[in-house]
């Protein structure tokens, strides 16, 4: 009676009220009085507990204990390391750091800044890297926001967006989504054009941004993207040479993908799009998610899912489980390839009438049919107009999900981590959201 007692105990204490343990990873500044920013996490398919994150510029942390601890290591490139960075792993243990060029090491106010996306490759888990191939190298123009991702084979596909001048409001100035693949993240195909509509170059709702590759077990790949309140979608089903004539317009994006959060030098609702690659009857599903914000003052994230590669897509959920008249942006997903479970990561302000911002986790075991939400920062911060980048990151295996983000502290940033047990989630305060569809601007 006495160990029942001292059981249920230590579960109300240690489990329904849970805490996920945060881990800093990096809050130095650069020789340009720089913090690190745009954080991404991989792991090493062939040994889970090997790790590699990643940031801006040229900042990546290894861990060889499944995060318990890190080693910092810092990158070199004669390309540059800018902005932009990406973290991915291949099924054969080797990691690469994708990011934006600097080749003269003078940032902002020259012509070579951006003029190629930059691909580093570790073959040792992340302890010592190449310099760099790069792809894309079209000069004046630039290029920037790459996403990245490997098949099973070791191809490397990746998307980004090539702007004619980076902000610029000249007459005719266009934006548009480029494609390129790799054998093995050395030598890069040549680039070809996605997006059939230009956007503009300002870096705004009118620029073509955001893309994002998925590739399915079979070889097909999927590019998601945003560009004037609509998400779009291409695919290739013979891996990339050929793809649709006419981008597939998979819903509204209400407010864009580009819009105000207070407290922040720019907030985004980018999406982020996953392929179910486990066996079964969801293998091939596409999950796509993304936030936008319904009216001011409230912003949340949404998530649908095609069974036919595009063609269709569920009618969008409201994945954030609060109240309406809140902030949450920026989100990030991932997919467990064994369990096929789904995490998205995002930033939250639920539970704050300032702009005090928490970290928080959402997940379903039912392929998209439900969510649960989590808090995982142990502490909300408090920005006061300083950037946060343009996004976060979240890598999932084998039942552990490791989170990356960015706080700001006094005007700070700095870069965390987590290292947590899909079996301990039950264990860490929850509510689910189940069928909550799509808002009305009436709402």
């Amino acid at each position: 009676m006495k160990l029942s007692v001292l059981l249920v105990f230590l579960f109300w204490c240690c489990g329904a009220h849970a805490q996920v343990v945060n881990r800093l990873l990096d809050s130095t500044v650069n020789k340009r009085g720089r913090f690190p920013s745009d954080p991404g996490i991989a792991i090493n398919f062939k040994n889970p507990k090997q790790l590699v994150a990643g940031a801006s510029s040229g900042n990546v942390y290894v861990s060889d204990d499944g995060g318990a601890n890190w080693q910092n290591v810092r990158l070199i490139s004669p390309h540059g390391i800018w902005y932009g960075a990406r973290v991915l792993s291949d099924f054969s243990g080797n990691f690469f750091y994708v990011h934006l060029s600097d080749p003269t090491g003078k940032g902002e106010g020259t012509d070579e800044l951006l003029d190629r996306i930059v691909v580093q490759k570790s073959k040792d888990g992340g302890k010592s890297w190449d310099g760099g191939n790069d792809v894309g190298f079209n000069p004046p123009k630039d290029q920037y926001q790459p996403n990245a991702i490997a098949d099973r084979k070791g191809n490397i596909y990746m998307a980004w967006t090539e702007v004619d001048k980076l902000k610029s409001n000249e007459p005719g100035c266009a934006s548009r989504i480029l494609f390129s693949k790799s054998s093995s993240g050395s030598k890069w195909a040549k680039p070809i054009t996605l997006s059939v509509n230009e956007g503009d170059c300002h870096d705004g709702d009118g620029t073509v941004k955001g893309a994002v590759p998925a590739v399915a077990s079979d070889g097909k790949l999927f590019v998601a993207w945003s560009h004037d309140g609509i998400l779009f979608l291409d695919r290739s089903f013979d891996g990339g040479n050929f793809w649709l004539t006419n981008d597939i317009a998979v819903l509204e994006q209400r407010g864009g993908w580009s819009f105000s959060v207070p407290g922040i030098q720019s907030a985004n609702g980018l999406p982020t799009l996953v392929c179910n690659n486990t066996k079964g009857n969801f293998s091939g599903a596409l999950y796509l998610v993304w936030a936008e914000q319904v009216e001011e003052g409230d912003t949340d994230i949404f998530f649908t899912r095609s069974l036919n590669y595009g063609d269709n897509w569920t009618q969008p959920m409201r994945i954030n489980d609060d109240e309406p008249g809140k902030y949450q942006f920026m989100p990030a997903m991932t997919i467990d390839q064994i369990t096929g479970h789904i995490y998205i990561l995002y930033y939250d302000r639920r539970d704050h009438e300032d702009n005090k911002t928490d970290v928080y986790l959402a997940w379903s075991t039912d392929h998209g049919a439900t969510f649960k939400n989590a808090k995982v920062s142990e502490t909300p911060f408090l920005p006061q107009g300083e950037s946060l980048g343009t996004h976060i990151g979240i890598a999932a295996h084998g039942g552990t999900v490791i989170p990356t983000w960015t706080r700001l502290d006094n005007g700070k940033a700095s870069i965390w981590t987590a290292t947590i047990r899909h079996a301990d989630l039950e264990g860490v305060k929850e509510q689910e959201t189940s069928g909550k569809k799509k808002k009305k601007k009436s709402d």
